[in-house]
């Protein structure tokens, strides 16, 4: 069967196994992998004849002669290379063709997440493309389910929904929140308080047969999952479709966009030109400071109850020197400052925490150099929301030695942001003390939902899980077609636990070392593992939140499980959890055992490896978010089960070198299909699907539920 996602080295350079690097090739700063000089280009060149009408001339100078001479060579070798790297690149392309196929691209493709708005049917109407295969290839008769399809012709093209406003914010007017809460004062995009929110667009439906999602689940975590989000929705109102002379990005003008201006019968445009979200966000905290206030809890029979205190959270974007934002990137970050900060009243600042690649810059000699350092590294609208920090810096912050490594497979400094990403966070958090919560947030992410619904039920979500089995269910993917509901898979989770040697985790761990900070008083357990009826830690923020697994490393050869110092080489290495993928909410009491770990004790581990265990060692409480991934390929349950969640060997672990087969799904540090779902929902073509032409003649743009998607390399559609 072709394959859209093929994995030849035309298509994706993704380095597997020990490579725990970003995808090769695919940087959104990068050029084309294209050779400079081809057999195409020289052709071009070749028909120019001006140089040949030069030979004809009677008279030439020895210096032109020579010009000439160099000038052919110069053609020749050019020539020659172009023909060598097309016969290099062929090659390439034949063996990349001919390689034996991972087991997983055996499995049918999934094709459903590419049905457009014109199919759009109610949520109770919708058939999975996963159900519609499996049923109507059933032998039996009575299994076979005809899929309700909404009446589409040529003539008609607009989505048979309209879009509506999505709004998942409580409703701060009403007398049971008011009951609880201070009141929510309404923030606006200028000083003035003229210029109202945005709000963005949904459809109340989803395309029939799109693709369920194999791990994660919407229902589990309060999150919608009966609307869609297309582009123009998602993104009109922060400026996507409109012209530049009005304030916007003029992104659409090739795009398929039936029904898309409905949207303006509410909205109104912006002009971003003039938004300063930076003073936005502090105007905003400020009407609304009061929130967030700790209040005296005491109160007499005179005295109304205290108001519930809103924690506060940072939104931090990891950003560098030289990094180029694109206009969907911007989008994207409009996005989340309207959404997470401003229309909840202030619950979120977005920050920007800048990475200065120079050492020799004087950012910390002179505000000059370090505002001129933002204002050369951020676009203007973003400018006064930017914090700096550099290795030499952390350096400093934490000097050196860290003894006893057990293993630097990396190879680099323990201060470069390679093996030391979260010195930055520390250091930020220490900084910056007034936040409850640290989201630590990398550029290459994106979200086809709403930020305030997604961060937020996942938070909720986390505060209702029990500390009982929680590390051992936070080990696994959560497969609902195959684990059923929540309580099914908690109580399976337990059963494997019993049937195996392991013992479950409860409480912080013992284990023999020369030393230790002392444990927060309030993690330790008041009764027995089998005496607990899942009741303890439930209503307790988690201290760590991730987006993928929370696995132990020794139990497989990820790369990077040894490096690890600080810790006595003659006793075992401690044990530890990761979590591949730094990106992960942070508590202040979990950032601030991170940092006295690393400068009273010198201990120190990879960042994927350093939150989770420390969490682990001092017994906090950490999650993984079961949120929804999509896969490109239709596994058998059973098979995606046992590879990714039991697999027969270490070596086999999806977590080291069987990470190929997360390549076909929307959230991997090297997830392949991320990248083609992204763009292909932005109007792009990939891999010659897809684009303006295939959606006008075909059923539409693409509408897809709230997902998360890593990595997004780049954003540069292909019509």
């Amino acid at each position: 069967m072709s394959s859209r996602f093929n994995l030849n080295p035309r298509k994706m350079f993704i380095r597997t196994r020990f490579n725990y690097e970003k995808l090769p090739g695919a940087d959104s700063q990068s050029s084309s992998p294209l050779p400079l000089f081809t057999s195409k280009s020289w052709s071009k060149s070749y028909r120019n004849h001006t140089w040949a009408n030069r030979l004809q001339r009677p008279r030439m100078s020895f210096a032109r002669l020579v010009m000439l001479v160099v000038t052919a060579v110069l053609l020749v070798s050019m020539l020659g290379t172009g023909i060598y790297r097309k016969h290099r690149w062929n090659a390439q392309q034949r063996k990349g063709e001919d390689r034996k196929l991972y087991h997983w691209e055996h499995y049918p493709r999934l094709r459903g997440l590419f049905n457009g708005v014109r199919t759009l049917v109610p949520y109770a109407d919708w058939v999975s493309e996963q159900n519609y295969v499996k049923y109507s290839q059933s032998p039996n008769p009575e299994d076979n389910i005809k899929p309700k399809w909404p009446p589409m012709s040529k003539e008609h093209k607009e989505p048979p929904l309209d879009p509506v406003p999505f709004n998942p914010y409580p409703d701060y007017t009403s007398v049971e929140y008011l009951k609880t809460h201070a009141p929510v004062e309404t923030c606006y995009l200028d000083a003035e308080d003229k210029l109202d929110l945005p709000d963005i667009y949904a459809y109340p439906g989803i395309p029939q047969n799109q693709t369920a999602p194999f791990f994660g689940s919407y229902e589990e975590l309060g999150i919608n999952e009966k609307v869609c989000f297309d582009r123009f929705g998602r993104f009109g109102p922060y400026g996507y479709s409109y012209s530049r002379d009005q304030g916007g990005f003029d992104l659409a003008a090739k795009s398929e966009k039936a029904g898309a201006d409905k949207i303006w019968s509410w909205e109104k445009k912006i002009d971003y030109r003039h938004v300063n979200w930076g003073k936005a966000q502090k105007r905003c905290y400020e009407k609304n400071k009061a929130r967030f206030q700790k209040n005296d809890t005491t109160a007499s029979e005179n005295t109304q109850p205290a108001k519930k205190k809103v924690p506060r959270h940072a939104y931090i974007l990891r950003t560098w020197t030289g990094y180029k934002y694109s206009d969907y990137q911007i989008l994207t970050i409009r996005a989340m400052i309207n959404e997470l900060a401003l229309k909840s009243g202030g619950e979120y600042d977005v920050h920007f925490l800048l990475h200065v690649k120079d050492d020799s810059i004087p950012i910390w000699s002179s505000e000059e150099v370090y505002q001129k350092t933002i204002q050369d590294n951020l676009p203007e609208e973003f400018w006064g929301m930017a914090t700096l920090w550099s290795e030499q810096q952390m350096r400093m912050y934490y000097p050196e030695p860290f003894p006893n490594n057990v293993y630097n497979h990396a190879k680099a400094p323990v201060h470069s942001v390679y093996r030391s990403a979260h010195f930055a966070m520390q250091w930020f958090a220490q900084a910056r003390p007034e936040y409850d919560f640290y989201w630590n947030w990398e550029m290459d992410l994106r979200l086809t939902g709403h930020y305030y619904e997604f961060n937020t039920k996942i938070g909720d979500w986390a505060r209702r899980q029990p500390r009982k089995g929680l590390w051992e269910r936070s080990s696994r993917y959560y497969i609902p077609e195959l684990h059923g509901s929540w309580k099914n898979f908690t109580e399976m989770v337990e059963e494997e636990m019993y049937n195996s040697d392991e013992k479950p985790v409860w409480g912080p761990p013992q284990f023999e070392n020369t030393g230790m900070l002392p444990s927060p008083p309030e993690v330790k357990h008041s009764r027995t593992y089998l005496a607990d009826q899942y009741e303890w830690g439930v209503g307790e923020d988690a201290d760590l939140i991730t987006f993928n697994p929370i696995f132990d490393p020794a139990k497989t050869n990820w790369v990077f499980r040894d490096d690890v110092s600080g810790y006595d080489l003659e006793l075992p290495e401690p044990p530890r959890r990761c979590a591949i993928i730094t990106v992960s909410r942070l508590s202040k009491r979990l950032l601030d055992l991170m940092h006295r770990e690393t400068y009273l004790m010198k201990h120190h581990m990879f960042p994927e490896m350093w939150p989770p265990s420390v969490a682990f060692h001092h017994g906090l409480k950490a999650v993984y978010a079961p949120h929804a991934v999509y896969f490109d390929h239709n596994w058998p349950l059973e098979a995606i089960d046992g590879t990714f969640n039991h697999p027969p060997k270490p070596t086999d672990s999806v977590f080291g070198w069987g990470e190929h087969n997360q390549l076909g799904n929307s959230f991997y540090y090297n997830a392949g299909f991320s990248s083609e779902l992204w763009r292909r929902w932005l109007g792009g073509k990939e891999f010659d699907q897809g684009g303006p032409a295939e959606e006008e003649a075909g059923t539409g743009r693409l509408c897809l539920r709230p997902t998360l998607f890593h990595p997004i390399k780049h954003e540069n559609l292909a019509d």
